[in-house]
Order: structure tokens, then sequence, then C-alpha cells
């Protein structure tokens, strides 16, 4: 491992490998610690960054403007070059460069690893016509292309992405059914007892649950598709949607020495393997959060990209311009939303590190809910279900490590 030692080369060059909001606040960051060099963003998009999340709700059920879910990008950041639609395919750190597709190599003073995930495929026999993944503007405009009334829509994955889906398509009128190896939706993140009654929820608005089984073929003919089911169920299908979760986009890094198991391992101030010229942030980093404890962990939520981007473009940019670091220890409360038929759930903090204690808070579960999961004692994640007027005083206990339970 490298010693964190500053690089005092403000006129380099720094590259943001990915063209996602985690890769324009990274370099938002940059620019505000002081680097006045070049900075070049690479994205295989064709787009500038936007918004993700509402891919799967809003602009899933009433189409959407590209240009409104465009990140604007701040002052900071209008002398940056971007080279979108291009990919990069490898990089040596030692020698300080990245290699595109086309085989042209680019060298760099700073790295910023904000290359994101991609979503996971079903592998299983069948044709592909007809099978869907959400994760880009392209993805949801050939999805909504055939989303309609009367369709029959399957979608394989009951986490927050697959049941979004699921609302979306019940709202516009379609037949759905949700195919998924766990007991209940959303089982890993929110335990049996929520997702229990998240099911419920679903369930009277018409949607069909397959759980605890996995598809094993698509059938394909004249007569449409098919997905043949662990247990011999058939399941008629004009359209499958496949979220089942995704990969980090890693193998470009592959050679490094890097440990690259889950994500990009990281110190606390995003610093990659302790290395000064080199950080990440998003989704693809994992990294410990003092708030919780010593280990390291990859966080998929929406609120920790924004903040590990300015955190690491900060450190990056402390090193490329030889300013004193910032030693606070960086202690983000991980936070996301789901919009699903009218309801809103927000979580925030750690609810992995509580799954052995679950228990509710205030409310009831069919209805308005705060759900707490705990950990020897102390809060370490809220989900609510409505309650948007408790969000500031459950999210307080978070960052307070309160062992109290429930709020007075």
């Amino acid at each position: 491992m490298m010693p964190a030692q500053p690089i005092s080369e403000p006129s380099g060059r720094c590259v943001v490998v990915g063209a996602s909001m985690g890769g324009l606040r990274a370099t938002e960051a940059v620019r505000k610690a002081g680097f006045t060099g070049e900075i070049v963003v690479v994205g295989d998009e064709p787009h500038m960054p936007y918004n993700r999340p509402p891919l799967s709700k809003e602009a899933l059920g009433s189409g959407f403007d590209l240009t409104k879910l465009t990140f604007q990008a701040s002052p900071r950041a209008k002398d940056v070059t971007w080279r979108l639609g291009e990919r990069v395919v490898a990089a040596d750190l030692n020698a300080r460069t990245v290699t595109f597709d086309s085989g042209d190599d680019l060298a760099w003073t700073g790295l910023v690893v904000a290359s994101g995930l991609r979503p996971r495929r079903l592998r299983i026999p069948g044709p592909r016509r007809g099978r869907h993944v959400i994760r880009t503007v392209e993805d949801v405009l050939r999805l909504r292309a055939g989303l309609s009334s009367g369709v029959r829509l399957v979608v394989v994955g009951a986490g927050f992405i697959g049941c979004e889906v699921a609302a979306t398509a019940r709202t516009l009128g379609a037949e759905v059914d949700v195919v998924a190896p766990e007991t209940v939706p959303v089982e890993r993140p929110l335990q049996r007892m929520l997702g229990a009654a998240l099911q419920r929820r679903h369930e009277a608005h018409g949607v069909r649950f397959h759980l605890g089984v996995v598809p094993v073929e698509v059938h394909g003919g004249e007569r449409g598709t098919s997905l043949l089911l662990s247990d011999g169920t058939v399941l008629p299908a004009d359209l499958v949607v496949e979220a089942v979760g995704c990969t980090p986009n890693t193998e470009w890094l592959d050679g490094n020495g890097l440990d690259l198991a889950d994500g990009v391992l990281c110190d606390n101030h995003l610093r990659v393997e302790g290395r000064p010229d080199v950080v990440a942030c998003g989704d693809i980093a994992r990294f410990p959060n003092p708030l919780f404890d010593g280990v390291p962990r990859r966080v998929e939520h929406w609120a920790m990209v924004t903040e590990t981007a300015r955190r690491a473009g900060r450190t990056l940019g402390d090193s490329l311009t030889g300013r004193a670091p910032d030693t606070a220890p960086f202690t983000p409360v991980p936070s996301f939303w789901s919009d699903q038929y009218d309801m809103r759930i927000q979580s925030f903090g750690s609810l992995d590190l509580g799954a052995g204690d679950v228990r509710v808070l205030e409310g009831d579960l069919d209805e308005e809910v705060a759900v707490g999961y705990h950990r020897d004692g102390r809060l370490t994640g809220v989900v609510l279900i409505g309650l948007r007027a408790q969000y500031m005083r459950y999210r307080a206990l978070i960052t307070e490590g309160t062992n109290v339970s429930v709020p007075r």
C-alpha cells in the first residue's frame, strides 16, 4: 500500500472514468479543491450525466424528457472535456494511463473511479426477445414501447427495482407476475416482517407473486413467450424484466493488484488501496464508515453517490494541489427512497447491520409505519412508509448512535 503523500501537480490531468452523477460531482469537488489542470470525463453512454432513479418510476410510467433528467453542472465544471460514447477497457496505475476501446491511451496525474454498475442478466436458455433490464435511458425507451394496458409482464426479481417496475406497470394496466427466490419481496434489506407487508400492498393492487422459485428456461415461438419456473409453473409473458441485481464495472482495473472482490476497496477517505492519486466513488466504492464500524462496505444508494463523490473529489483535489488533507472521519448516513403506487418508502442508516432485531417503532405495518433495525440495542437503520414529518427525528437517532429504540 502506497503512503498517502501529496502529489502537488496542480496543472496535471485528472481523468474521471464514469460520466455519471458521481463522476460529475467528483469533478466539481476536484475543481473546488483548487485543481486547475485538465479534467477529462469518460462515459460509455452518449448522454451527459442524468438522474437514474426516475427511470423505473415516473419515467417508465409517463414518459420523460431527458433534458429534465440531465444534471446541471456547476460553473466549476464548465471547462471539463467530456468523452462520451467511449469506454475505458484497461488502466495501468503504475504508468498512470487508461486505455480506451479504440486502443488509444490517455495519461493522468489523478484518477477517479466512477464506473458504477451494470445489470445482471439471467443465465437461462431461451430467446432474448422481449427480455429487458433497466439501467439506461435506452433501456426504458425499449421497455416503455411495449408496456400498455393488458400486456402480460413478468418481473424476475423482487427487490426495489422489481417492485417499482411492478407498481408502474400495474398503474398502466399491465398484468404483472413477480418471480423471486426469496420468501417475501425486498427480503434482504427490509427483512420478512416489512417485506410481507409490502407484498400485501402489491397484491391489493393485483400483482401476483411466485416466491421461493426461479426461472429455469424461456420458451418463445409464434404464440409468444413464456417462462418455465423451477416448480413447473409456466408463466405467459409479452415482456420480461430482469431485475436481479447489478455487477460493479471493475474489469478495466484488473492487473493492478487491487482488491476488486466487491467493487473497489478504499480507505475512509475514498483513496483506492491508500494511493494518493486514485479515488473511487458511488456504487463501486467499498469503504469503512466509522458511524457504524470499521468494515468496508459498498452501498448502492442514490444519496451516497453524491456524498462519496464530493469526498473523493476533495481527497484527490487536496492531494493534486498539495493542500492539507481533510482528516475528519467520513461518516455519511446511507439513505434512499422508493415510490410505489401512492406509497413513499424512505430508509436511512444501515438496515443490514440491524437485520437480527427488527421492530415497529410507531404506526401500523399496513398503513403508515416506522420500522427500526437494531444491533446490540443501538438503532442502526430506519424505514418509513409515510410518516414523512418524522424523517429528521429518526435520522438524528442514527447519527447520534442512540440506544433508544422508540423516540418519545
